[in-house]
């Protein structure tokens, strides 16, 4: 955003006989260059501008740009905005206006509503949503934007360059996109934490879309002593002792040869009850199954003998509620 406040007079080209205005002195409007600063944000489709023409008043605007990056304006028609810093644009309206209506003009453009520089924040993040963000921020920073990760975070965040910017092909031109449209990035994200090397803490710039991957998780409910989800590691599966050892075990209580497997299948939401003799687990008498991610193991109460829970749906609704634990 750039407001450009204006403490000189300049003039009105002379319409009369005898009507004589002085030239401002240049020196008042020092640093007004066109030229983009680093960094400097540009104008896109859907940005709110104020522009403010100090030498006529009643030419004072707020415009939105449409979406194909244009504004129009009384007496200049249609100028293209998309993909200037507002210096720039104010240096077009300066130059539309000097050929006919003023001798020495003198713009300035304040961005009152940013829309078109968004960022996408996907997965297993706090706060999902989209971003505006005035110039380039580093991965972390985004992140942060979205309240930092979910507890079912997996390692892996993809960042997918310009995937959702109209004049994306313009900014690399102008050398203010460091990877090219389209391009997908993944980065560990215990590398990106724990790591110094400032080189996985990449840039995102205005477009990008940013996914954190969703890690698998098993659920451990019933009588267990810590019953929750756990985060699998690296999205490796895990076996059904691995889980009761990561749920510390059963208690006094458990109806060992009456716990099951809730499945779900993911293309169609299915689900299935497996029957799970834990005992004979225990005992060596059959293979420790390997749970898939999304599996619930329930164990339940031996002096119930499992009437608090009477189906799979009442399990599910249990293991959606659990806490998540990483390991």
């Amino acid at each position: 955003m750039l407001w450009i406040a204006i403490p000189a007079r300049a003039q009105l080209a002379p319409s009369g006989p005898g009507r004589r205005l002085e030239p401002a002195p240049r020196a008042a409007f020092a640093g007004t260059s066109a030229e983009s600063q680093p960094n400097e944000s540009t104008i896109g489709p859907g940005d709110l501008l104020d522009i403010t023409v100090f030498q006529a008043p009643e030419m004072n605007r707020t415009v939105r740009v449409s979406p194909n990056g244009e504004i129009s304006l009384d007496l200049i028609g249609t100028v293209n905005a998309a993909g200037l810093t507002a210096r720039q644009l104010e240096s077009v309206l300066e130059d539309h206006l000097r050929k006919s209506y003023m001798k020495d003009p003198h713009v300035g453009i304040f961005v009152r509503q940013l829309e078109s520089h968004p960022v996408s924040v996907m997965g297993a993040v706090k706060k999902p949503g989209v971003f505006q963000i005035q110039e380039t921020k580093t991965l972390i920073e985004v992140l942060s934007m979205a309240e930092g990760l979910a507890d079912d975070a997996g390692d892996t965040v993809f960042v997918m360059h310009g995937a959702g910017y109209a004049v994306a092909d313009r900014l690399d031109s102008q050398g203010e996109v460091g990877k090219k449209t389209g391009a997908v990035e993944a980065i560990r994200l215990k590398k990106l934490l724990e790591s110094s090397d400032p080189t996985l803490n990449v840039p995102i710039h205005p477009g990008d879309i940013v996914k954190v991957t969703r890690a698998g998780i098993v659920y451990v409910v019933g009588e267990v002593h810590k019953p929750g989800g756990f985060v699998l590691q690296n999205n490796e599966n895990i076996s059904v002792l691995q889980a009761l050892a990561l749920a510390e075990g059963l208690t006094r209580t458990s109806a060992k040869k009456q716990a099951r497997i809730i499945r779900t299948e993911v293309a169609t939401g299915d689900r299935t009850e497996i029957p799970l003799n834990l005992d004979k687990v225990l005992a060596g008498k059959v293979p420790d199954p390997v749970l898939q991610p999304e599996d619930i193991v329930f164990v339940p109460n031996s002096l119930a003998k499992g009437a608090l829970f009477r189906g799979s749906e009442a399990i599910l609704v249990t293991a959606t509620g659990a806490a998540i634990y990483r390991w």
